[in-house]
């Protein structure tokens, strides 16, 4: 297996142009799991370690433009404050090690229906940018995504960066697991209640789920029942499609989002005021 590390953005992005088959790797708590259970075995690794420009973030056209190669961690201590459905998904991956190498962006390009960060980002309605030699192109997070760990990265592009908008309102993450910490989800719901109502269902679907019908009911309320937060709970498992798995049945997963729609829901407007 060959190893690249290019220095630069231009020289990786000109490296992934000519060598397309290479496997992009920042972190690596995704990747190498497959390598060393042997489930993937790429005839090159494109470290993008030393590419300054992945590793920042700033603040632009109403937003943060978030660098692939940020970690969980640094969203946490740095961008709690304005992005804090974010930070709260990313309080939730694995351990403190963990979080220090991960990154958003590995999140995003692993395209996982399970992964902790992609729940507040649809329902953020976040974009992800790509380049390549080519130029550079936004695409909607919702619209990239496109199935079970694929998305629409085309061979010769890398992602550069997520934006995220600045939260409007409150924001609340919440994942159900077979344990405290440092699980993969069973299923997980993320919810903005800015000016706009946004949802998204995590791990109870081939991709993340926005539950449309949820959000137009959630934007007409005007005061929040028992009720009402337990119709919105029942909207958001209507939405949802889930499996059977070893991790929880469908059943299970419909009944856990009714709960957790309900529960998330009733913090953030109680948050809001």
């Amino acid at each position: 297996m060959r190893f690249l590390q290019p220095p630069t953005w231009r020289e990786a992005l000109q490296a992934r142009a000519a060598d397309p088959d290479a496997l992009p790797i920042w972190g690596g708590t995704d990747v190498m799991v497959e390598l060393n259970f042997a489930r993937r075995r790429p005839p090159a690794l494109l470290d993008l370690t030393r590419v300054d420009e992945l590793s920042r973030w700033s603040v632009d056209d109403g937003g943060y433009w978030i660098g692939a190669g940020v970690s969980y961690t640094r969203v946490i201590a740095e961008l709690g404050a304005a992005l804090p459905g974010l930070a709260m998904a990313s309080r939730t991956v694995g351990s403190p090690q963990i979080r220090n190498r991960g990154t958003i962006g590995g999140n995003l390009g692993s395209s996982s229906p399970a992964g902790d960060a992609l729940p507040p980002l649809f329902a953020g309605g976040a974009e992800v940018e790509l380049a390549s030699v080519r130029g550079a192109r936004r695409v909607p997070v919702d619209e990239f995504v496109v199935g079970p760990k694929r998305n629409v990265l085309e061979p010769d592009e890398l992602m550069a960066a997520v934006w995220v908008p600045r939260a409007r309102g409150p924001q609340q993450f919440a994942k159900v697991g077979t344990r405290n910490a440092m699980v993969i989800a069973v299923c997980s719901f993320a919810l903005d209640l800015g000016d706009r109502v946004g949802t998204c269902i995590g791990s109870a679907g081939p991709t993340p789920i926005r539950a449309r019908e949820a959000e137009a009911f959630a934007a007409g309320l005007s005061s929040l029942t028992d009720e009402a937060a337990a119709r919105f709970g029942e909207l958001v498992a209507e939405a949802a499609s889930p499996i059977d798995d070893v991790r929880g049945t469908a059943a299970y997963r419909r009944h856990a989002l009714s709960v957790l729609a309900r529960r998330t829901l009733t913090w953030a407007w109680r948050e809001r005021g």
